[in-house]
């Protein structure tokens, strides 16, 4: 199957960034994923890159960061222009089980779903192939 999207992984660990791209490959058949390793960085991909490419834009959000943390994207995200943000889909993954902090997650207007980590190749399927496939253009 093809996807008409461009993947953005915003993720710190190296181990974690491995495993993601291994369960697109395996779930989507998705081999081009770009991966940077903060908030900051994932906002200036977006700035200096978004505007290349037609596609939508599925961005795999981490949470637990240095320099610029998911929380602290998401809050840089809004303020981009409309332009930037346009046919984007934010899935957030967390190690973190906090209650409040997964309300907060799914609360934000700019988040499609929330992830658990570790990544259950089922939880990935499940959650991320029928959203993108009933999106698909």
């Amino acid at each position: 199957m093809e996807f008409k999207y461009v993947f953005l992984l915003i993720e710190d660990s190296d181990i974690d960034k491995l495993v993601i791209k291994q369960l697109l490959k395996k779930v989507l058949d998705v081999t081009n994923v770009n991966a940077v390793n903060n908030g900051k960085e994932g906002i200036e991909w977006i700035i200096n890159y978004r505007k290349s490419f037609n596609q939508s834009l599925v961005i795999l959000l981490d949470i637990q960061m240095p320099i610029m943390n998911g929380f602290e994207f998401l809050l840089a995200y809004d303020k981009l222009s409309a332009d930037l943000k346009y046919e984007t889909q934010i899935f957030v993954l967390s190690s973190s089980l906090v209650r409040e902090e997964i309300k907060r997650i799914k609360s934000n207007r700019y988040v499609t779903d929330f992830l658990s980590k570790p990544i259950a190749i089922k939880e990935f399927g499940d959650i991320l192939y029928p959203t993108l496939k009933r999106k698909m253009g």
